[in-house]
């Protein structure tokens, strides 16, 4: 089909800053409602055909993802330590694409419930952290998930799980075929007395709205999907914003400034296309939904007089509470070979440990899912004492196909000094300074984690596993689920966005994506992300209505 074009001199009604989950939702919306949009992707766009299978390229060599080399990043543990660039893969990484991250995720797809906006009048104070409440509370962002699941397209079965949160309507398709690992995990939770159930995924279990079924190919996370199986917003929302003629997808166009007026107003975004030449869109408001590392990066390199710590920065929070989802696992050999490398990653799960307890003496709660590596990355993990080459090593290689994992995915606190900023020397490949990632597990994460492998352990040997190898908690070094560091909240002095996500500071900037959320959830925040920007897309098309922006 044709698709629409602005040229950069006329002012559009919106710029629509990054393409993933919560970007390709905000542009279909705004678009819907009559508004012009461009939506800018600094990495390219992709058809189907072009995707690959190969897992040297996609997971070690930045295939689809932000590279070490044009997108430096330097990381350090706390503000005593002099940050050290990043080597090999970014400690933050996600996916540089048409699609963004909603391209190469294993695809759970898992509500909050209504614990995660409550945490601190249920739990109260944590010492060296900053719990707070969400501005909002699950059944103000109940109907958004649910659009979410019946727009974009989610497989399981909803209530099926006792510690479900309330659900106003199923699931659109029912679970996707259960595996091996999923067979096995339900069995070891059963006979512990605990409550697995199908996983809620954005992955086709049937054709749904024109895409087909998964064809259980076996590499979705970290990997595009050629089919289209997979929800992921490049083959759902952003089609359906092209179609209205009201909004142009610009890839290759890598935003590094936010415009400002002397009225406190943007006017549109600097950017630079794919021959590295820089270009001024104007619009009448922009949305930033670039995710929780370069969203905050974007509002720090665009201080200015008004400014000067960061746009939209007065109360100096912008990059602070970064927070990943900590976990443990447990890896398990069985007699039987288990095939685990076909099918959708995750079949099987349980969200009986969902909630924190303050019996277990620390804070932390999550879930559980049953998975297996990809061939290559099995290959290269090989565990201390087992041969690296050899008859060892292809012993070690052959039994891939008998293993399966029990994975933990929990909570992260936030802590003002785990934070993204600008590193004081290391620049990109654009000349524009390049993030620092400063990062130190809360003690309560490390706890958590470490119990998370424990009961890992105990389900893969009441599975009736031959081998179990409980997983070892080390310090987090980086993570894909980037979050908090543009928080809500109702206080302009310890918050950047309201509830709207319109920035305290400026009127006509918005945020959406990981950075809004201001806990950290239970293990997975796509749809809690998509669903946000379901929900404030709501809200700033009413705003353009009445004249509000």
């Amino acid at each position: 089909m044709d698709r629409k074009t602005y040229p950069t001199s006329e002012t559009v009604d919106f710029i629509v800053v990054g393409s993933g989950a919560a970007g390709g939702v905000m542009a279909r919306e705004l678009a819907q409602a009559g508004h012009s949009v461009v939506l800018m992707e600094q990495g390219p766009r992709m058809e189907p055909w072009d995707f690959e299978h190969d897992e040297l390229k996609y997971r070690q060599l930045s295939g689809i993802t932000n590279s070490p080399d044009a997108s430096p990043q330097s990381f350090r543990r706390d503000e005593s330590e002099t940050a050290r660039r990043v080597m090999g893969r970014n400690s933050l990484t996600y996916a540089r694409v048409v699609g963004g991250s909603s391209s190469h995720f294993t695809a759970n797809f898992w509500r909050l419930h209504e614990i995660d906006f409550i945490e601190r009048s249920r739990l109260g104070a944590i010492e060296g952290a900053d719990l707070r409440d969400w501005p909002i509370t699950y059944d103000e962002l109940e109907p958004y998930y649910t659009k979410v699941e019946w727009e974009v397209g989610v497989s399981g079965l909803a209530g099926s799980s006792p510690f479900d949160p309330r659900f106003s309507r199923p699931y659109p398709m029912p679970p996707l075929p259960v595996k091996s690992s999923g067979v096995l995990f339900e069995r070891g939770a059963r006979a512990l007395g605990l409550h697995p159930f199908p996983a809620p995924m954005a992955i086709n279990s049937m054709v749904y709205r024109g895409r087909p079924a998964c064809t259980q190919c076996g590499l979705c996370g970290g990997f595009g999907c050629e089919v289209r199986a997979k929800s992921s917003s490049v083959w759902t929302v952003i089609p359906e914003a092209e179609a209205t003629g009201n909004c142009e997808v610009r890839s290759e166009s890598y935003v590094f400034r936010i415009g400002m007026n002397s009225a406190g107003r943007t006017t549109g975004v600097h950017y630079f296309d794919k021959d590295k030449v820089e270009h001024f869109q104007n619009a009448r408001a922009v949305v930033v939904c670039a995710n929780g590392a370069e969203t905050p990066r974007l509002l720090l390199n665009s201080a200015n007089n008004q400014f000067p710590d960061g746009l939209a920065n007065s109360s100096g929070t912008v990059g602070k509470y970064l927070m990943f989802n900590k976990g443990g696992s447990a890896a398990a050999r069985f007699e039987h070979p288990l095939n685990e490398y076909k099918g959708a990653a995750v079949t099987r799960i349980l969200h009986d440990f969902y909630d924190s307890d303050p019996a277990r003496g620390f804070y932390g709660g999550g879930g559980f899912t049953a998975r297996s590596a990809a061939p290559l990355t099995w290959g290269q993990s090989v565990p201390e004492g087992t041969p690296s080459w050899g008859e060892g090593f292809k012993e070690y290689l052959a039994s891939f196909t008998y293993w399966m994992n029990c994975a933990g995915h929990g909570t992260s606190l936030a802590q003002e000094t785990n934070r993204v900023d600008l590193d004081p020397e290391l620049k990109d490949a654009w000349g524009i300074p390049a993030m620092r990632v400063t990062y130190k597990d809360h003690p309560d994460d490390i706890k958590h984690a470490q119990f998370q492998v424990e009961k890992a352990t105990e389900i893969m040997q009441a599975a009736g596993a031959v081998e179990v190898v409980p997983g070892h908690i080390e310090e987090a070094n980086g993570g894909v689920h980037l979050l908090g560091t543009c928080r809500m909240g109702n206080d302009p002095n310890t918050s950047v966005i309201d509830k709207y996500h319109r920035t305290h500071d400026v009127p006509n900037l918005f945020l959406c994506d990981g950075s809004s959320m201001v806990t950290s959830g239970r293990g997975q925040p796509t749809e809690t992300i998509a669903a946000l920007a379901f929900r404030a897309a709501d809200h700033i098309n009413r705003f353009a209505r009445t004249g509000e922006i």
